[in-house]
């Protein structure tokens, strides 16, 4: 039986994470596991969570521990006997603390990009919903504007995607996720990437993936 990986990637807004994570699925027989598009879907619903998600969102807030532990839960619930690549979460000490002792992982993917890259890259960033698949402009332009390029698809723009809620959300971020990394690092989990373009990052994530699953023929 192959064996399964169980992976967390970590970076700030903007960083590459659903780029990245789409060169992961593509490569290899692993099933992404995107809690911003999970939480973007709950908005959608009318219920008292589903309500709360869609607020604090548009504040470029977070979502609280016991909502998040509930949505991730059901979520790997499910994937007992699949290689999992969780993007979103944990973003505090606390839940990295709790989802360890739910889960043996193996690694844990940390994406380092300058923040004045960060502010470039918000304009013009385009999302698949329903995939998690992301475009940009000039980075990573679709093949026929504002379709996504396998379903076709229409893209959209999140609300939250202005360098003024890009910065609230960073500074969320350099707040919350050292005491992360940290726990991560102390785990013996932790590898960071470093650079500009998820192109320039991706050749190094894949060789440190191929030390623990083997990549589709």
């Amino acid at each position: 039986m192959a064996k399964l990986l169980r992976a967390i990637i970590i970076g700030p807004p903007a960083s590459g994470k659903g780029t990245i994570s789409s060169k992961i699925v593509k490569s290899f027989d692993i099933v992404h596991v995107s809690t911003g598009n999970i939480l973007r879907l709950n908005s959608d619903l009318t219920t008292e969570n589903g309500c709360k998600v869609k607020s604090l969102m548009d504040k470029g807030l977070l979502v609280p521990d016991d909502i998040m532990m509930t949505i991730i839960q059901k979520e790997l619930n499910g994937l007992h006997h699949k290689s999992w690549l969780l993007d979103g979460f944990p973003r505090t000490r606390a839940q990295a603390e709790l989802l360890s002792s739910k889960v043996n992982l193996d690694l844990v993917i940390n994406l380092v990009v300058d923040k004045n890259v960060l502010l470039e890259r918000i304009n013009g960033r385009w999302i698949h919903l329903p995939s998690g698949r992301v475009y940009h402009d000039e980075y990573n332009p679709p093949k026929t504007q504002g379709r996504d390029d396998l379903t076709g698809e229409e893209l959209i723009q999140r609300l939250d995607d202005n360098e003024k809620s890009l910065e609230r959300r960073l500074d969320l971020y350099s707040e919350k996720i050292p005491p992360v990394l940290s726990f991560y690092e102390d785990s013996k989990l932790l590898q960071s990437f470093h650079g500009k373009t998820s192109d320039e990052i991706w050749p190094n994530v894949k060789k440190c993936l191929l030390q623990y699953i083997t990549a589709k023929n």
